[in-house]
């Protein structure tokens, strides 16, 4: 097991974590909680992520648990009523990449307008925050930068569905994708989600920025683990591929199957989280790349889950999925500078620790 991960005992003063009952707020929760003076979330509880609209079960004691919604400027006003947090830890979000295709508006309400009521009812308080941590997603990068052969780079915008029906998954057959980094790829989100979660980043540096406070923000990669919801349809392939091997099934591979991906495991995010929460940033605003530091193609992830079960061999189907990228993944070298953090967990190893905890979840 990899070892334990640095973060200090400092207390944390009065803390908010808006979606703090999900699964990385929940997870957040156990390793950070008791060293709140509060530990205050809010979270409504959506019945997409948890199921019949309860509460998680292994929430931490220490958490003061509000129902409520972030797009509701009253269940704002009542929580800031009686809580002046020190810090605002900014999970509530919206994240399906393809649901936000559809379900655009729900995307832009709980992402975009949710960030700006949260603001105008820190102001309606008149309460000013020390410093505020948000998680973001590497899906504000899109495509990324793509190099070519001769050295030379360049961003290319959403695949064509002419080009994805003929199989043409790549751009071009000799670029190869570079990987993302706040330094070196600017953001150029292909999707719903990605332009909210973008948007995001935008309002609370305009927001703090103006108030003479301090921001975090950490572009989170494909994350997994223990308390990622079993019954979610739009997120956690690593868990969907979980599920379909331990049914003795065979997994099916989008595209052809060389998709990839950074899959970073839940406890390294939290990791990332704790670091940051402990340091905030010297200069106003901070930003972070959070992941393994390794591409891995959903082939090889699904291979390494179909070993685990003993399962068919995964089979790759073509199909693709409207608002996707081609590769992601990113380079962790500035983060570990930064913040007193670094990767810990393999796939193997975080792969069999998640059907460790799947089997005690549906057995």
């Amino acid at each position: 097991m990899p070892p334990a991960v640095p973060g200090g005992r400092e207390p944390l003063g009065r803390v908010l974590v808006t979606g703090g009952a999900g699964f990385i707020g929940s997870t957040l929760a156990e390793r950070l909680a008791d060293r709140a003076e509060q530990w205050v979330v809010l979270d409504n509880l959506h019945p997409q992520v948890h199921p019949g609209s309860r509460p998680p079960a292994d929430l931490a004691a220490a958490v003061d648990l509000r129902i409520g919604d972030v797009t509701v400027a009253e269940d704002l006003d009542d929580v800031l009523a009686d809580v002046r947090p020190d810090v605002v830890i900014h999970l509530a979000a919206e994240t399906g990449t393809a649901q936000s295709l559809s379900e655009s508006t729900r995307h832009g309400m709980v992402n975009v307008v949710g960030t700006t009521q949260l603001l105008d009812a820190c102001t309606r308080a008149g309460h000013v925050p020390g410093h505020f941590v948000l998680t973001s997603s590497r899906a504000v990068y899109g495509e990324g930068v793509w190099r070519r052969p001769d050295g030379t780079t360049f961003q290319p915008g959403l695949r064509t569905h002419a080009q994805l029906e003929a199989g043409r998954w790549d751009h071009g057959t000799d670029a190869e994708h570079v990987p993302n980094s706040v330094a070196g790829t600017h953001p150029h989100p292909i999707n719903v989600y990605g332009a909210t979660k973008l948007a995001q980043e935008q309002i609370l540096a305009a927001w703090t920025g103006s108030h003479d406070t301090r921001l975090s923000v950490l572009r989170l990669q494909n994350v997994y683990g223990p308390r990622q919801s079993l019954s979610n349809p739009y997120t956690g392939i690593v868990s969907l591929f979980s599920r379909l091997a331990r049914e003795g099934r065979s997994i099916p591979l989008y595209e052809d199957g060389e998709i990839t991906r950074d899959f970073v495991y839940i406890d390294d995010v939290v990791s990332a989280l704790v670091a940051a929460t402990a340091q905030p940033p010297v200069d106003r605003v901070r930003t972070a790349d959070v992941g393994s530091g390794v591409r891995t193609t959903i082939g090889d992830l699904a291979r390494e889950i179909a070993r685990y079960h003993s399962a068919p061999e995964p089979h790759v189907t073509g199909q693709y999925r409207d608002g996707d990228v081609r590769h992601a993944s990113c380079a962790v070298d500035d983060t570990t500078a930064q913040l007193d953090w670094s990767p810990r967990w393999s796939l193997r190893d975080g792969v069999a620790r998640l059907q460790e905890w799947i089997a005690t979840q549906l057995d």
